[in-house]
């Protein structure tokens, strides 16, 4: 377990890019992709900080948002929501549709 947060940022990148699609639709916005959505929420919990703090730490560390790929940053709002599409809906994966949290397995 890595002590930076770039060195956890560049690994929670990199296994996003391995797991789920770049965009959860052919239809979406592309103005951050859930591979960075998965790194800021990697990110949050190692910070341990709100969206809020997360999202100023993000305007004044530019090292971070070019770790990321990041042309603008995203509000506070936008993390939670991603948060709230890729923790609590599982994602966008087809292998995660058929998972059932009740049973701990896949349906």
């Amino acid at each position: 377990m890595s002590k930076s947060p770039l060195a956890v940022a560049r690994m929670a990148l990199e296994a996003a890019r391995g797991a789920v699609p770049a965009y959860s639709s052919k239809y979406s916005r592309r103005d951050f992709t859930q591979h960075q959505h998965f790194t800021l929420l990697s990110l949050h919990e190692f910070l341990e900080t709100d969206y809020r703090g997360l999202e100023q730490m993000l305007r004044e560390w530019a090292e971070l948002r070019d770790t990321l790929g990041l042309t603008k940053v995203p509000d506070h709002s936008t993390m939670q929501k991603a948060a709230e599409r890729l923790l609590n809906n599982r994602g966008s994966m087809p292998c995660w549709r058929g998972w059932s949290a009740r049973r701990g397995t896949a349906a």
